[in-house]
Formats: structure tokens, C-alpha cells, sequence
């Protein structure tokens, strides 16, 4: 089945950095386009940055210019890299298929929490 496992949050003063991790089992990792998404307490889950399957990506504007979406096909790992985070950026991070239902298959998340 599909398995999607998120790392690699912490607790980080505002500027710093981050970078996740997710590891994806059960799907066709490499000809799918894969997203990271975060969800704050009290707002929806919103995508934030896209790479599809060419290498191309998409980012959300709120972190366009400061996170950088990468993936490893070999290792069926998807990466963010966050640079200069800010307290706005604090929620639970979690990747998936592009396009993916909130009733599709979820990992745990990893949590990210940026101090001011």
C-alpha cells in the first residue's frame, strides 16, 4: 500500500533552515508529480511547491524564492530545502501525488516550528 513518510522538522529561530525529507513506497514514484503541502492549526492544507516528473516546478508564493523542491527517483525521495523561514511557515508538512484528495492516503507529517 502507499507509504509516505516525512523527516526532518525541527524547531528553528525565524531566518534558519529545514531540509525534509519524505520517503514514498506503494506508488510509482518517478512518473508521478509529487507535492509538498503543510497545514497550519485552524486553515486548510495548502500545497506549497510542486515537481513534476520532467523536473519542472510550481511554488506557492508565500514560499516561492526561499524553498527549493528536489526528488531522488533512485530513492524514491522527495526533498524540500527551506531557507530563511519565518514564523508563518509553522505547521505540519506533508508530501504526496500532486493533486492528491485529503481522503487519499496521508503520512504522519513532520512538524515545523519557526520561533520569532
Amino acid at each position: 500500500q502507499v507509504q509516505l513518510v516525512e523527516s526532518g522538522g525541527g524547531l528553528v529561530q525565524a531566518g534558519g533552515t529545514l531540509r525534509l525529507s519524505c520517503a514514498a513506497s506503494g506508488i510509482r514514484f518517478s512518473i508521478n508529480a509529487m507535492g509538498w503541502y503543510r497545514q497550519a492549526p485552524g486553515k486548510p492544507r495548502e500545497l506549497v511547491a510542486v515537481i513534476f516528473s520532467g523536473g519542472s516546478t510550481n511554488y506557492a508564493d508565500s514560499v516561492k524564492g526561499r524553498f527549493i523542491i528536489s526528488r531522488d527517483n533512485a530513492k524514491n525521495t522527495l526533498y524540500l530545502q527551506m531557507n530563511s523561514l519565518k514564523p508563518e511557515d509553522t505547521a505540519v508538512y506533508y508530501c504526496n501525488i500532486n493533486g492528491a484528495s485529503l481522503k487519499a492516503s496521508w503520512g504522519q507529517g513532520t512538524q515545523v516550528t519557526v520561533s520569532s
